[in-house]
């Protein structure tokens, strides 16, 4: 008989464990379908059940606990050609409840094969999220207090088109498995299975015992026609097909100047919300790019909306910028206090090589840089302009860009009312004077 299985690894798991008969159900289902190993990708959880992919000889990932279904998300996106099976404890389902509930909501097309054993296998025999609250475990009266989980009951509700469940002993179970592969869209198969090694010691059970357990839940099988909806990965390529390309790969910075500098230059623009650190430190990087530079930009994380950014770190580099971080600035460009705190820890460390261009109304701590203070409001510069005009002052020096390299970058990036502003900018900064 054909198989799927790898004969290198024989299966390991305790004897009877019912995670066996599951890993040969699912065995006779891929035959069943015809699929061959270059078909399918096994990606598995933690626990007994991230065993699963081992013994296949097929493609395989095995991931972090309760992260399982994120990973397969990814390669059936980027692979869709691929039948994705995803094999998971009950223990996975609850420390990975989120990405279930997600992945029911979404209806990509994968297929989730969850071991449900009604304990913690692996790690002692503690109460999962599905253990009956009459159990004995290894977590004593705790199971007692919390409600188990109806797998089957959730991921219906949150709406996966294709929902079943099967103890491992009843007939017909590599079909059920087959079907839910087959089917277009998420499914979900809640596989009930005793650990032998620790929950069937404490609680006994026979395959008529279970078959009784379930037959007091909600009876599931297949589809579910009022989940029925388009495949979520289908959806995505269709639409995004039609549509253009979001951020800065909708255009390409032509090479047309030579590089400003010959090394690696870090630069630092220091601010507070409203003085557009992100908006000048990008026209910064576009000039670079223009000049064949390696170009990196980070911005501090922003809690709300309206408070905004008060941090950029960009790196100009004539070779691929590996780790983005800046740690001796050459050059930091200060326009309001809170990013002089932000960055006073650099600050302590410039060399005396480095620059420092602030506005005159800062306070700043003894450093040995090069430093420029400029009265901006004097020039009629305001505080939405601070950053921009400090760059602009920045590219005076032909370090790391030019007057030039910003100009084409402004006029490339900018359109109406905020060219002609920044380029009126660019303008007025040339009355200010470099020395210090």
């Amino acid at each position: 008989m054909a198989t799927l299985l790898d004969p290198r690894r024989p299966p390991a798991f305790c004897p009877g464990c019912a995670h066996e008969r599951c890993l040969h159900a699912l065995d006779r289902a891929l035959v069943q379908l015809g699929l061959s190993a270059g078909d399918v990708v096994v990606v598995s959880d933690i626990g007994c059940s991230g065993l699963m992919d081992t013994f296949f000889a097929t493609h395989a990932f095995h991931g972090l606990h309760g992260r399982a279904l994120t990973y397969a998300a990814g390669i059936k996106l980027a692979r869709p050609h691929l039948h994705v099976i995803v094999t998971m404890g009950d223990g996975g389902v609850g420390i990975g409840g989120a990405h279930f509930l997600e992945a029911c909501r979404r209806n990509l097309n994968l297929s989730l094969l969850i071991l449900n054993n009604f304990n913690f296998g692996m790690t002692g025999g503690q109460f999962s999220c599905t253990t009956p609250p009459d159990a004995s475990t290894a977590s004593g009266f705790l199971q007692g207090l919390e409600k188990p989980l109806d797998i089957c009951a959730v991921a219906a509700a949150a709406g996966a088109p294709f929902v079943a469940r099967s103890t491992v002993y009843q007939r017909g179970l590599s079909q059920l498995l087959s079907d839910a592969i087959a089917f277009p869209g998420f499914s979900v198969v809640d596989i009930w299975g005793p650990c032998t090694g620790r929950y069937a010691k404490r609680n006994p059970m026979r395959p008529e015992d279970l078959e009784e357990k379930m037959a007091q839940l909600p009876t599931f099988r297949g589809p579910i026609p009022g989940n029925r909806r388009p495949e979520y990965g289908g959806q995505y390529r269709a639409l995004s097909g039609k549509k253009p390309p979001m951020g800065p790969t909708q255009f390409c910075i032509e090479t047309d100047f030579f590089p400003a500098v010959d090394d690696r230059r870090e630069v630092i623009l220091a601010g507070a919300a409203g003085n557009r650190i992100i908006s000048a430190g990008t026209l910064l990087a576009h000039g670079a790019v223009a000049a064949g530079m390696h170009v990196t930009q980070k911005n501090d994380h922003h809690i709300t909306v309206m408070k905004g950014p008060s941090v950029s770190e960009i790196i100009i580099s004539p070779v691929p910028v590996g780790f983005t971080g800046v740690e001796c600035p050459d050059a930091i460009l200060a326009v309001a206090q809170e990013g002089v705190l932000r960055t006073e820890a650099l600050l302590g460390k410039l060399l005396p090589t480095a620059r420092i261009i602030a506005a005159r109304d800062l306070s700043l701590p003894p450093v040995s840089a090069h430093t420029l203070k400029v009265d901006f409001s004097a020039h009629g510069i305001r505080r939405s302009e601070r950053a921009l005009a400090a760059v602009a002052l920045l590219a005076r020096t032909g370090d790391p860009i030019t007057v030039e390299m910003l100009r084409a970058a402004i006029a490339r990036t900018l359109q109406g009312k905020a060219l002609e502003e920044s380029l009126n900018l660019l303008a007025r900064t040339e009355t200010i004077s470099l020395a210090p």
